[in-house]
Parts: structure tokens; C-alpha cells; sequence
């Protein structure tokens, strides 16, 4: 009786026809890290790649699941934005991944691969805007941009793009730093780069301040119907997860589902509520491999129970469970290991 996470492939494609809807004529970048938010990259590139409206740009963030991207997406746009090794840098070069570059150094690499192995690299120059994730500080930003036109004009790279991270802390904050973006865009043009991917907003600037929206939103957690913990519900976005799992054993007060700390559910939801056959019960404790939970009249061995799920009884989805812990929705999801069977529903 192996828990499950139940995914809609028809809510996914719905939730990227509202986020695509929200912020063109700015192009989604369909955000693809941690395994496509735990959720599985491979069906999840093929799903947004035949929507009605089909997803055209992939973040990978590192090279390894950009190359999984490609594999289901032969003629898209993939961006990995992670430092990697030379080996990695070629490889990326080779499936025409675009990569971005936020170090001098890193730059430097990037160039010498591409001179050994006779490939341009497509590069996205990042700009440390005040979030200091990294970046290139802006008193090094006009050195670094005059190295990287020198290798543009040398045919070792084209700077395709510039971005940024914001922090979000704060609109004031996110304000300097979109000051400092577009400067720094400014400082490129002027030494002849066209970069056409201008992207500084993930998905909650990217939906709520769509002054701050480049040409290319990076956009992630809504996509998959993950919203802000502590923040609004996301109009023409549903939760497309439902986590489940089986009663293995019935006891006097409570019953034990086959889902536990070991397969990824946070041990601190005690307490927490899911949906049963017999309605709300609460979590009593969480162990290993499984989890108590109050019991209800006729329970039987192989009933459903639900953790969270869109339009489900207990939590409707895994932001409303993070909330309980101070955490992030994304963080329910993609602590869920392999032994959590990925089920794609219509």
C-alpha cells in the first residue's frame, strides 16, 4: 500500500494558461528545480510542452535537470542558471542549454570551454541586485560586461540575457533592486549587447507587481498551484497535488496509514487534520513509515486517507499544511521521497 501523490496534468495545464494570461506580454519561464517541485520533471516538460498554449522556456536551474528538460522538450528554450563543472558547461553547450553567469570567474570557464570545444555559449549575465545569493556586485558589473563583449566579439558567447534574484522582503526594497536592474541592463546595451531575456521576478512579483516584470518571468511554485505561505489564494490557480495514503492497521482509537517521517511528512504535523472516509481526524503522531491518526467508525485496512488535496476534506493543499509549521508549500512537496509513487491523473 505505497502512498501516493496524485497529480492533474489538466490542472497544471490550466494553472500555465492563467499565469501566461497574468503577465504577457512577458514570457513564462517555467521554473523546473527540485525536480520540477517534486512533482516529477519529466512529465511535467512533456505536459507544458503540448498545452494549448505550450510552454517555449524551461528553467532547469542546474545542468543535469536541464538535460532531462530537453529530452522532452527537443526545440524549447532551456536556462540553467547553477555554476557547474567544465564537464557539465559542455554538456549544456552541446544540448544548446543556455547558462547564466553571475561570477567573473565563472565567465572565464564558460568562454574556455566554448573556445575548446568550438561551440557558442548562450549566456544570461546575473547582476547582484541586493539579495546576495550571488551575482556580480555592480562596482565589478562594467569590467565584467566589457570581458564578456570581448568574448562576444571573439564568437565565444552572446549575452542573451541579463537577470537578477529579488529578495522580497520588501516593495521598497524590491524597488532598489529593480532601480539596480534596469542600470545594469543599461550598462550592457551601452557596450553593445541586445540582450532580449530580462528577467527579475519570480512568481509572486512576477503575478502581484507586474511593474517589476521583465521580458521573462521566472515562474515556478504557482505553476504547480504552490502559493506564498501566508499569502493569497492565486485567482485562475488551483493546487494540482493530492497526497494519499492506505489504512494498513485499525486499533481501538486510532488507525495506521502506510506514510511516515522516512517517506518525507514532517514529523511536527502532529495534529494536523486529513481527510477520511469518516471526515476530519486529527494526526496523532508520525513515525517511521507510518502515521496514527484518530480513528472513525468503520474503518477497514486499504481506506484512503488524504493529507492534502485540492477540494479534499483536511488540508486543500500543501501551503495551507506548511503554514501549520512555518514553512513553504514547496518544501511539503519536494521533501516527499521516491518511495511517494508520483501518479499523473487526468
Amino acid at each position: 500500500m505505497t502512498p501516493s501523490l496524485e497529480i492533474s496534468r489538466t490542472r497544471f495545464q490550466q494553472n500555465l494558461a492563467a499565469v501566461q494570461e497574468r503577465i504577457g506580454p512577458a514570457q513564462l519561464m517555467l521554473a523546473m528545480k527540485d525536480d520540477a517541485y517534486g512533482h516529477g520533471v519529466e512529465w511535467a516538460a512533456s505536459a507544458a510542452t503540448d498545452a494549448t498554449r505550450p510552454v517555449e522556456l524551461f528553467g532547469g536551474y542546474d545542468v543535469h535537470t536541464s538535460l532531462r528538460i530537453r529530452a522532452q522538450a527537443e526545440h524549447a528554450t532551456v536556462f540553467a542558471w547553477a555554476d557547474s563543472s567544465d564537464d557539465e558547461i559542455e554538456r549544456a553547450l552541446r544540448a544548446r542549454i543556455q547558462v547564466g553567469v553571475g561570477a567573473a570567474e565563472y565567465l572565464r570557464r564558460v568562454t574556455d570551454v566554448a573556445g575548446r570545444v568550438g561551440l557558442t555559449a548562450r549566456v544570461h549575465l546575473k547582476i547582484d541586485t541586493g539579495l546576495h545569493r550571488n551575482g556580480i556586485r555592480p562596482e565589478d558589473w562594467p569590467r565584467v560586461i566589457a570581458d564578456a563583449m570581448a568574448a562576444q566579439r571573439a564568437g565565444l558567447i552572446e549575452v542573451v540575457g541579463v537577470w537578477s534574484h529579488l529578495a522580497e522582503a520588501s516593495d521598497a526594497e524590491d524597488d532598489e533592486s529593480a532601480r539596480a536592474f534596469r542600470d545594469a541592463v543599461e550598462v550592457v546595451r551601452a557596450m553593445g549587447a541586445a540582450p532580449q531575456s530580462l528577467h527579475l521576478t519570480a512568481s509572486a512579483a512576477s503575478w502581484w507587481r507586474p511593474e517589476l516584470r521583465g521580458t521573462v518571468c521566472r515562474i515556478g511554485a504557482f505553476c504547480y498551484g504552490i502559493r506564498s505561505a501566508d499569502g493569497p489564494e492565486i485567482p485562475g490557480v488551483t493546487p494540482i497535488a493530492a497526497l494519499r495514503a492506505r489504512v494498513i492497521e485499525e486499533r481501538a482509537s486510532e488507525v495506521v496509514i502506510g506514510l511516515g517521517a522516512f517517506h518525507g511528512l514532517p514529523s511536527n504535523l502532529v495534529g494536523a487534520s486529513v481527510g477520511t472516509p469518516g471526515g476530519l481526524r486529527e494526526i496523532v503522531r508520525i513515525d517511521a513509515t507510518s502515521t496514527l491518526v484518530r480513528n472513525w467508525s468503520g474503518a477497514r485496512v486499504g481506506d484512503t486517507v488524504t493529507v492534502f488535496g485540492p477540494g479534499e476534506q483536511g488540508e486543500s493543499d500543501a501551503t495551507t499544511l506548511a503554514e501549520r509549521i512555518d514553512t513553504v508549500g514547496e518544501e511539503i512537496i519536494t521533501r516527499l521521497t521516491s518511495a511517494v509513487r508520483r501518479v499523473i491523473v487526468d
